[in-house]
């Protein structure tokens, strides 16, 4: 049994995990500034504990307590900054002991909520923890996970802070390891990334070092790696120093001990591109928990099999993290000791698991392990609605049997049944994408065998859709051939239809008395698909929303599209996008495939940035114009005839409840959605209202008409563009961007803007102090930026540079409305 503290009760006696505690002097205001209470703070750590204690687990607790509160910013209150435990520690709390040279430091291990609760009561608001933990035989292990501490100097903001972390996240990446970013709560943001303990302390210091290095050499204005603080002020120092064995940093999801109650927030790569970045509250950490759980759960898998593929890091405990989390002496999970060993077993198990929340658990044996996913809404049936799938950590084999009581207090504590399980035959297993067929039991829950993809969206999150039955043999043909160009009957023909546009609204706008189905929105570059696949060569063509054929320049879905169709031929309507490591679109990802036309750059960019068609709508099939069928019937017509081949996919469709889709298409960190109108049909070039796209962010197609120089660090390049939107033969001027530019973007504007260089202003109200070191070009390039609002002059207040839209001409740029 656990309660949580009452407001209003000077004292209470509570059970936690089965530890009694006694929490006193609950409306003592620890935060000031904001009223925020003992009562609160305790609140807090128990809403936060099943992501919180798992990064703090098995490590040495620092504790920074404000027995009196934080104070205010004229008089700040006494922090106590602890080590070593006192004699009045409950004797339940576990501990781990660090030999020094004249002493034995003992600490608490967070390793549950009764003694994460005990530390609320103390008013231990931080936690900090080092990068390694220890052992089973209470030994400090290697570290397994790096950490780079992103620190602003004088007046640098969170959002230059974010620009380096991208920054060393592409060496990171260069290195083999995805880092997680974490702001801080204070000023700064976080990085971790996972290690496979082969490294000490000092080597993985040493290696952060060097990168730190690596980064101020090549940004000297922005980057800092010297420890002396008189070299800070207009710099991000990134501290390197937090991996050594001896220092720590704050866990993620603690509270600070700053004057509002701010958190450790773990975040998504979406979020630091978001020109509206900031801190994040205890408030907004616990409603983001509830809602998408923990985006730093991906980091807790990788520290079992560590950085690189699995089969090269078994050597280390693969089980480590499941271990890590439980008492052998508490729990009857199994507690395999002996080494994981790497096999091609193929059994699968899912659980019900009645614990705080009843979900199911998909566990899939891979490399001598159950690679495990939590279903918090359970097994999918309707393969239109997806449901997610938080990755956990890996399982012992034995897992696969298991059935009992896991007591209250321990991690995961409940009741686990088995649903269902038997074998799998497996399609494809990569890291952001799982398919395989599930062959059940006679009696099981999945009443025989049921065809699945796990597709990996952000962090821990992935998301688990429900397939069509694999096409047997010679269902799809496969091509002999293709080409680009047109064919004999001619060009015109072929490319005859426009692609139908959407209307920028929000939910409200959806007629209530219309049945809408909602289309996740994709960030990439519309186009049309020109297919023929019934005589060889088979024969593909791709058109952009402007007319221009990009087919050349997206080999691998030439490739793909006559292998995916099961017709003689078909025109598609999708979007071209590129996906990130996470399985999110990244249009600036796709910046890199825009525009090519030379065959070895097409080549290399297939194998750096592969891209993704995602087909949402059909027009024609077998030569039939299909534009009168109402759009749940094309869409179907679409399934029967279409499978996921390679790089060609059908995302769902998503019925029933608009907020419901908004915040599914949020929580996955995609742009919004797209409603349609079941009855609709297809309307080729023209803006309808039974298409509405609801997106998360705004943004705004611009055509380019000037720059302005740049200074400091940007000296010699551009330092901002001159946006407009068309307004007869003139540009009415909507503002300057600026930031959103990576370097290499930086070299690639110069060159753009030289070739159109004009002599005359094309903006018609262009401010003088905007037009005085201004250079002018020629309107011709269209870009798109995200930006805050409008303002009452017609300016983009806060606007960040998306990327160039070559698809678009400045003829199509429009203001959005609303």
């Amino acid at each position: 049994m656990s309660e949580r503290p009452e407001h209003g009760v000077s004292s209470q006696v509570v059970t936690v995990g089965g530890r009694r505690i006694t929490l006193t002097h609950l409306d003592k205001v620890l935060y000031p500034e904001t009223g925020t209470t003992k009562a609160d703070v305790l609140g807090y750590y128990a809403a936060v504990a099943d992501v919180l204690i798992p990064h703090a687990a098995n490590r040495p607790a620092t504790r920074k307590r404000w027995v009196h509160g934080v104070g205010t910013a004229d008089e700040p209150g006494h922090v106590f900054f602890q080590k070593n435990l006192d004699s009045s520690t409950p004797d339940w709390v576990r501990r781990g002991r660090i030999q020094h040279a004249d002493h034995v430091n003992e600490y608490p291990l967070v390793n549950d909520l009764a003694t994460l609760t005990w530390l609320g009561q103390i008013s231990a608001l931080e936690i900090h923890v080092p990068q390694w933990q220890f052992g089973g035989d209470g030994s400090p292990r290697n570290p397994d996970r790096l950490v780079l501490d992103l620190d602003p100097g004088e007046g640098v903001t969170l959002a230059e802070c974010a620009e380096v972390a991208r920054l060393a996240r592409a060496i990171l990446r260069d290195m083999g390891l995805d880092p997680l970013p974490v702001t801080s709560g204070s000023k700064g943001i976080h990085l971790y990334a996972a290690l496979d303990l082969s490294h000490t302390s000092e080597q993985v210091s040493q290696v952060a070092h060097e990168l730190a290095r690596a980064l101020e050499a090549d940004h000297p204005a922005l980057v800092v790696s010297d420890m002396k603080k008189a070299r800070r002020p207009g710099r991000v120092f990134v501290d390197w120093s937090q991996n050594s064995s001896a220092k720590t940093t704050v866990t993620p999801y603690s509270l600070r001990g700053t004057l509002r109650p701010m958190v450790a927030m773990p975040r998504t790569w979406r979020e630091l591109a978001s020109p509206g970045l900031a801190q994040v509250d205890f408030r907004q950490a616990m409603h983001r928990v509830e809602r998408s759980g923990d985006p730093l759960a991906a980091l807790l898998a990788a520290h079992s099999r560590g950085a690189g593929s699995g089969a090269d890091t078994l050597g280390a405990d693969a089980l480590a993290a499941y271990r890590g989390k439980r008492d052998a002496m508490k729990t009857p999970e199994p507690m395999p000791t002996g080494a994981v060993t790497a096999g091609d077993g193929r059994s699968f198990v899912i659980q019900e698991h009645h614990a705080r929340n009843l979900h199911h658990d998909l566990r899939l044996e891979h490399e001598g392990v159950l690679a495990s996913w939590a279903l918090p809404r359970g097994v999918p049936t309707d393969p239109a609605k997806n449901h997610l799938a938080v990755r956990t950590e890996d399982h012992p084999l034995e897992y696969g049997a298991f059935e009992g009581e896991i007591p209250a207090g321990e991690y995961g504590a409940g009741t686990v049944q088995i649903w269902d399980r038997g074998a799998y035959d497996l399609e494809k297993w990569r890291d952001d994408e799982v398919i395989a067929t599930l062959n059940g039991e006679p009696q099981g829950g999945l009443h025989g065998s049921k065809r699945f993809a796990l597709i990996h969206t952000d962090g821990a999150n992935w998301l688990i859709h429900l397939m069509k039955p694999r096409p047997s043999s010679g269902a799809v043909r496969p091509p002999t051939g293709s080409t680009s160009g047109a064919s004999a009957a001619g060009p015109d023909r072929r490319t005859r239809y426009r692609p139908m546009l959407a209307t920028l609204g929000s939910v409200a706008d959806l007629p209530e008395e219309d049945e809408w189905a909602f289309e996740m929105k994709w960030d990439g570059v519309r186009a049309l698909a020109y297919v023929r696949a019934e005589e060889p060569p088979a024969e593909v063509r791709l058109v952009t929303r402007n007319g221009n054929d990009v087919t050349a320049a997206y080999p691998e879905l030439v490739a793909a599209l006559p292998l995916a169709l099961r017709a003689d031929s078909a025109v598609l309507d999708g979007e071209i996008v590129a996906l990130d490591r996470a399985g999110r679109p990244d249009f600036g990802l796709l910046q890199t495939r825009l525009g090519l036309t030379d065959r070895g750059r097409i080549d290399a960019a297939v194998t750096a940035t592969p891209v993704r068609f995602m087909v949402f709508d059909l027009l024609e099939r077998d030569g039939e114009p299909l534009l009168d069928l109402a759009y749940a019937a094309r869409r179907a017509v679409l399934g029967d005839i279409l499978v996921e081949v390679g790089a060609v996919q059908v995302p769902p469709v998503f019925d029933g409840d608009a907020a419901e889709a908004v915040r599914s298409s949020r929580d996955l960190g995609l742009e919004g959605v797209v409603a349609k109108t079941l009855t609709g049909s297809y309307q080729p070039g023209r803006r309808s209202r039974s298409w509405i796209k609801i997106r998360h962010h705004r943004s705004q197609e611009v055509v380019i008409g000037g720059w302005r120089p740049g200074n400091g660090r940007r000296a010699g390049t551009v330092g901002s563009l001159l946006m407009g939107i068309p307004d007869g033969d003139r540009l009415r001027f909507v503002g300057r961007v600026g930031t959103g530019f990576r370097d290499r973007d930086l070299d690639d504007l110069r060159a753009r803007l030289h070739s159109i260089d004009a002599a005359d202003n094309p903006f018609a109200d262009v401010p003088v102090a905007e037009a005085r070191d201004a250079r002018w070009v020629r309107p011709a390039l269209v870009g798109e930026v995200e930006f805050a609002e409008w303002t009452s002059a017609g300016r983009l207040r806060h606007p960040s540079w998306r990327g160039w839209r070559p698809d678009k001409s400045p003829a199509d740029v429009a203001r959005e409305a609303p």
